[in-house]
């Protein structure tokens, strides 16, 4: 067994464990310095201080990798476990556990544009959310008096809206709430002139507006920043960022989406022309509908005056003179005809007498016998006896006759 040497006069070299990994790090640093690596994100963990710390691999190995907060704050899309990414990394070791780590600068999805992705990623959580649901549009004031404009003060956007606004509607007031509209940390700007024009007195509806860009120069008004504060904002927003073919985060939550900031405009803005024409038309229409209720109103009147005049005393009264008259009238037809009637029945009456009158039988040359003693109608010969006094009843006149002789009936 040999003995032990003395460190002093030991020729071989020590290194401590800390030294070797400082020396190695700095080896990696020299040698292989910052690298773009490609892997897909594993056993992601966010801590509580915004770091990031994942594992990037491929079917035949990994590695760890850390995102620190500040860097992590630059990417604009969230990491996901299976995301298949490009990172901008240093290589080094960390040292409290001797093993190799990527400290990672900069990472972009694979195959698609990290604003693409970030922007789809926002617009997912967002619907899930809630935040584009129609029933939580808000309909538009017809006749806004005063209107909030957030955009850059020196835009065309505000120029065009200012256009339009004159044109259509002079009387309507304009407040501009200025901010940057691109760049890095506009959209938090742009959340402060919304909130700040929107506590404003009087304003009863928001413009945000700017011109049309790249989706960088856009990207401002696809953050959930600016989402959230359009969700709360206390009147309704109109949203007219670019051009027709852009689109964007907050036209998707705005209460109403324009293609353009004049198009903002016109949808927010009554025109004057339209509104003098409609009013023409109003007292056109209300001008005839009062003229036909006053003519109704007249015609009832007329009707009414009619009536109470039919139910006044006098009206009555001559009514009451007109139908006498009319019954005195119809009783003496009737009377007359009555009269016509009863004059007819009797002619047949007495002519039917003067048939079954013994005058009539008179008439015709025969003559009445009575006896004189009794006043007795003879009518046989053995009522009589020869010398007896008889007087005969002519048809003019008569004879007192005495009885000289009598026959019997030769039947």
């Amino acid at each position: 067994m040999s003995e032990p040497r003395d460190p002093s006069t030991d020729p071989r070299r020590f290194y401590r464990v800390s030294e070797l990994l400082g020396g190695l790090n700095a080896l990696l640093e020299e040698r292989v310095g910052r690298v773009w690596v490609v892997g897909e994100i594993a056993n992601l963990h966010r801590a509580a201080s915004g770091h990031r710390y994942f594992t990037l691999k491929d079917d035949d190995g990994q590695m760890g990798a850390a995102l620190f907060r500040r860097a992590a704050e630059r990417i604009p899309f969230e990491l996901e476990n299976g995301l298949e990414v490009v990172a901008y990394a240093e290589v080094g070791i960390y040292t409290a556990r001797g093993e190799l780590q990527l400290v990672v600068h900069k990472v972009e999805p694979r195959g698609r544009g990290a604003l693409q992705l970030a922007f789809e990623q926002l617009r997912g959580r967002l619907a899930e959310e809630g935040l584009f649901a129609p029933e939580r549009k808000r309909s538009l004031p017809e006749f806004p008096r005063r209107v909030g404009v957030v955009t850059s003060p020196t835009s065309a956007a505000v120029r065009d809206v200012i256009e339009v606004s004159g044109r259509r509607s002079p009387a309507t007031a304009l407040l501009i709430s200025p901010t940057r509209v691109q760049g890095e940390g506009a959209e938090f700007e742009i959340v402060r002139a919304l909130d700040a024009v929107a506590r404003q007195p009087g304003v009863e509806l928001v413009l945000l507006v700017r011109g049309g860009g790249s989706l960088e120069d856009l990207w401002a008004f696809n953050t959930e920043e600016v989402a959230r504060a359009i969700e709360r904002c206390p009147v309704p927003v109109v949203s007219g960022v670019g051009h027709e073919t852009d689109f964007t985060i907050a036209d998707l939550v705005a209460d109403v989406r324009a293609p353009t900031p004049s198009a903002a405009a016109e949808q927010s803005l009554t025109d004057r022309v339209e509104v003098a024409a409609r009013v023409e038309a109003d007292g056109r229409r209300l001008v005839a509908a009062v003229r036909a209720r006053v003519e109704r109103s007249r015609a009832r009147l007329r009707a009414q005056q009619a009536a109470l005049r039919l139910l006044s005393p006098m009206a009555r009264l001559v009514a009451q003179r007109r139908r006498l008259a009319m019954a005195a009238s119809a009783l003496g037809r009737i009377v007359a005809l009555q009269n016509e009637r009863r004059r007819g029945a009797l002619s047949r009456y007495a002519g039917q007498l003067d048939s079954l009158s013994p005058l009539a039988v008179l008439g015709r040359g025969y003559g009445l016998v009575t006896r004189a003693r009794d006043g007795a109608i003879v009518r046989r010969a053995d009522e009589v006896e020869i010398g007896e006094t008889v007087d005969v009843r002519l048809a003019h006149g008569g004879l007192v006759a005495r009885v000289e002789a009598s026959q019997e009936d030769p039947t």
